[in-house]
């Protein structure tokens, strides 16, 4: 087993340091094309052996020193009572979206051992394959929210803002439930298999400090409260969170992620020195020629000063349309700047 990210993870001393992209599987590889020309992507998400198809293609084309687990953020969305599909130019679409408190009360909590199976079948079958440790994950209560609110995607969240605003009560009673759900998922995932849990909370950055402490921060901490006891890294990840990091830290995670919008040192001496960090290369510079990219490897790096506990990642998802062969260049640079 390659467990260096294990080890970076618990501000061990590595032999270089760890690579891993969000993403890593998807869009952008010729292997996953082909899949989805057979199937849905909930398919491949509600497929175990599909889903583990898709999570070993990087593993096994590009050398990252883990693998996270091939699924969606909204999977938990329908047993609680939100069906939704995914529409070709739209993203993720909601059928009912929630409007009101008796939204809220129709939903249902759910045992993820048995409505989410198929996503633990996966784990359990990737731990017979895998030489690297897997990364389970999901959506952090506030992202959620956001997709059940607004009914997909959204540039202001207005919809979301103003019930959590108006109704503060109800959104209080919508991110409860969604933590308890998302605390059962991840301690589901981990008693499958999963060596290390990252906690999505992708459009958390739309909050100031004020609004994340009274709107966010019980609700997270209750995730991470309800993981106490599992002896696997637990990563914070946001974007557009760099006033919020020091906050993110109070709420809990062994590692936080840190997304492009701020310098890895900046993001880490935020998050606190004494914790692992993650990042932080912006998603876009796979697109540059390879002197400036590697050059701006280098700069996170640099910026990482060779402390334990840098997991190198990029500051959000790999984006449709990355040439692999940049993907490959970024984890040999890594490993090769760094070996110790």
């Amino acid at each position: 087993m390659n467990d260096r990210f294990l080890r970076a993870c618990r501000r061990e001393p590595v032999d270089r340091t760890p690579v891993w992209f969000m993403r890593q599987a998807g869009r952008y590889m010729a292997e996953y094309q082909a899949l989805r020309k057979r199937h849905t992507l909930l398919e491949l998400c509600r497929t175990p052996e599909l889903a583990v198809e898709v999570t070993l293609q990087p593993i096994k084309a590009l050398g990252f020193d883990a693998a996270i687990l091939f699924s969606d953020l909204l999977i938990p969305l329908a047993p609680l009572g939100l069906p939704f599909d995914f529409q070709s130019g739209e993203g993720p679409v909601v059928e009912k979206p929630i409007r009101s408190r008796a939204d809220v009360e129709a939903l249902r909590r759910f045992e993820p051992r048995e409505e989410l199976g198929m996503v633990l079948e996966a784990i359990r079958l990737l731990r017979r394959e895998l030489k690297v440790p897997l990364i389970g994950f999901a959506g952090a209560p506030f992202t959620l929210a956001t997709y059940a609110i607004e009914g997909g995607s959204s540039k202001n969240l207005a919809l979301t803002k103003g019930l959590m605003y108006g109704e503060p009560d109800t959104w209080h009673q919508l991110a409860g439930l969604l933590a308890d759900v998302v605390s059962d998922y991840l301690r589901a995932q981990v008693e499958a298999g999963a060596q290390a849990v990252q906690l999505f909370d992708s459009w958390i950055g739309a909050l100031d400090e004020a609004d994340y402490r009274e709107f966010v921060l019980p609700h997270v901490a209750r995730i991470f409260e309800g993981l106490d006891g599992l002896d696997v890294p637990q990563i914070h990840f946001g974007t557009a969170t760099g006033h919020l990091l020091g906050l993110q830290r109070e709420a809990g995670g062994t590692v936080v992620g840190v997304d492009w919008r701020t310098p890895l040192d900046e993001g880490w001496e935020r998050a606190g020195l004494d914790v692992a960090i993650q990042g932080n290369l912006d998603p876009t510079l796979l697109f540059a020629p390879r002197e400036r990219l590697l050059a701006r490897v280098d700069d996170v790096l640099r910026r990482a000063g060779g402390r334990p506990g840098h997991i190198f990642n990029l500051g959000h998802g790999i984006l449709p349309g990355t040439p692999v062969e940049n993907v490959k260049a970024v984890v040999d640079h890594v490993h090769e700047a760094t070996a110790r």
